[in-house]
């Protein structure tokens, strides 16, 4: 878990002097709805959204999906994002929710902006990785993922949409992937599922702009979270290993980008939320993000 916990603390606010020379955060007054808050780049993204002076409700599963080979969140993981966003001396409203639970969502979505009094941003970041070709992958591996990744960031839509409407607009950002706009061997439903959201936020684009609200995906390559490091994904780079580890499998994560690096880390990702969620991008709405060290170049 250091990495993660290194990764966050390297997010630093670019604050700037406003008109009576008080220090105004890039997203001060705003309120941000983040989905898989409890570790990894969810962490960060509320991190680093509270530094840049936003406001945080925020959700996640806090419990084990038996499909996915790699430890999950618990509660005391959101107990400590909650920690974290405190002490940048910002307020959040958090609580345990299943993307997959339309109507949790719900709850915890109208529970937040009731007590912190809008919504501005949702940062749809909650997903799984599990590995098969369509020849291996069983039915439910198949359908945690479409159900997580795909139908997580439609419930998450369902759940916010009206809110940014009502705060007279606002940014609706999702995390996709790399494989949200190219192909990948032996991760066939979670290709699916990325391409999906991708599909997803491209008619939302269409469908929200009268409002308003901006709709943009960002694309990720490896990033440096417990859903990359873990054994079963090292074993994928190094099987003539017996026990690899982050060291042994760090060439294999490298050979997916053109840039000389294995991953990039959380905040990278969430650097790229703050600007597409910031008053600097206020015209930017139906853009596929990649932050990815090249890896869409192969």
């Amino acid at each position: 878990m250091l990495w993660c916990q290194q990764a966050v603390r390297r997010g630093t606010a670019s604050r700037r002097t406003g008109d009576e020379g008080v220090d105004v955060g890039r997203l001060d007054g705003k309120v941000a709805f983040v989905t898989g808050a409890a570790r990894g780049q969810g962490r960060s993204h509320a991190v680093r959204m509270a530094q840049e002076g936003a406001d945080i409700i925020a959700v996640d599963i806090c419990d084990q999906v038996g499909t996915v080979p790699y430890g999950m969140s618990g509660e005391a993981d959101l107990a400590e994002t909650a920690k974290l966003v405190e002490a940048e001396d910002r307020r959040i409203v958090h609580r345990t929710a299943d993307v997959r639970d339309a109507a949790a969502l719900v709850a915890a979505v109208d529970a937040g902006v009731a007590e912190l009094g809008r919504l501005d941003i949702v940062a749809a970041n909650a997903g799984i990785c599990s590995f098969g070709g369509v020849r291996d992958l069983t039915a439910e591996q198949w359908q945690d993922m479409i159900d997580i990744n795909l139908t997580g960031v439609f419930n998450t839509a369902k759940a916010t949409v009206e809110h940014l409407i009502a705060a007279g607009g606002g940014a609706f950002i999702a995390t996709s992937s790399v494989y949200g706009l190219k192909g990948n061997g032996g991760v066939a439903h979670y290709t699916a599922a990325k391409h999906g959201v991708t599909g997803l936020l491209r008619a939302m684009t269409h469908e929200l702009a009268p409002f308003h609200v901006r709709v943009n995906s960002i694309h990720p390559t490896s990033v440096n979270t417990d859903m990359i490091q873990n054994d079963p994904m090292y074993r994928l780079f190094r099987p003539d290993l017996e026990s690899p580890d982050a060291e042994d499998a760090k060439d294999g994560f490298a050979s997916l980008n053109i840039l000389p690096i294995p991953w990039i880390e959380p905040v990278d990702i969430s650097n790229a939320i703050v600007f597409l969620a910031s008053d600097e991008a206020r015209y930017v709405t139906g853009v596929s993000l990649p932050v990815d060290a090249g890896c869409m170049q192969l």
